[in-house]
């Protein structure tokens, strides 16, 4: 390891012939040092270079002339820790173990399970968590692109929403996630991001209507047609007009008794 100190006091004193470079492994350097004595023009720089010495950082100075020490000495550490050779097979071992417990894993995870690689929806959490609520609504909607059925994603978009005081489109994508299945409701009851929107007027008519947008189907009503003894009671009446039994006036008016019953 070259000393900066010892360095400094050679450039001082030996520097007009290029002592302090020899020492320090520049021999090129040196020998331009030695053949300006004749100049004097060596001793102005030998006295520089040692005042250089004397105010230069120690790091600087290491990673300038003492860099291919550091290496050996990592390399001298990295040779000490490295484990034997049974280490090593243990070691193998246990990965191979640990390789093939992961890989049954996957086999039997459900598809949906598997997280895909969304750089987007990483990001966009990330500045939703710093106040970039902006920014973080156009990296949900990257996300979306990406993978359009991931609810977390139309969640979170639904809060940067309301934070943003558009209750229209919170009130979209909490739609969305609750019909891909999201079901924890009491998050959305209580979510300090969609306090905006949950203070709307439609929000009871919302919540009413199962956390969604989409309007619930009534039930259907009875086919009057369906029943079949008042398909029999009409088919006998109609063939009573046919024979002149009844009137047109009276079938009418038992048609009507009958439909309404």
């Amino acid at each position: 390891m070259k000393n900066k100190n010892v360095a400094a006091i050679f450039a001082f004193f030996g520097g007009f012939v290029g002592f302090h470079r020899f020492y320090l492994g520049q021999i090129g350097l040196g020998v331009v040092y030695a053949l300006l004595f004749v100049t004097g023009i060596s001793f102005i720089l030998g006295i520089l270079d040692g005042i250089i010495f004397l105010t230069m950082d120690q790091q600087v100075f290491d990673a300038k002339y003492n860099r291919k020490y550091s290496f050996l000495e990592r390399s001298r550490d990295t040779d000490f820790r490295r484990p034997s050779s049974r280490g090593n097979a243990q070691t193998r071992s246990r990965s191979r173990r640990n390789q093939t417990r992961e890989t049954i894993e996957r086999r039997h995870r459900p598809t949906r399970s598997r997280v895909r690689n969304n750089p987007f929806k990483q990001a966009g959490i990330k500045k939703f968590k710093e106040f970039d609520i902006e920014a973080a609504i156009e990296d949900f909607q990257q996300a979306l692109k990406i993978d359009p059925n991931d609810l977390t994603i139309h969640f979170n978009l639904a809060c940067a929403y309301s934070q943003t005081e558009k209750a229209d489109k919170a009130y979209e994508h909490i739609s969305r996630a609750v019909e891909m299945g999201f079901n924890d409701f009491a998050k959305i009851d209580n979510h300090d991001a969609l306090a905006f929107m949950r203070i709307q007027p439609q929000w009871e008519e919302f919540k009413t209507n199962g956390y969604t947008l989409r309007k619930q189907l009534a039930a259907p009503q009875e086919n009057l047609l369906d029943n079949d003894l008042l398909l029999d009671q009409l088919k006998k009446l109609n063939e009573l007009k046919e024979k002149g039994l009844i009137t047109e006036k009276e079938f009418i008016e038992q048609k009507t008794k009958l439909t309404r019953q």
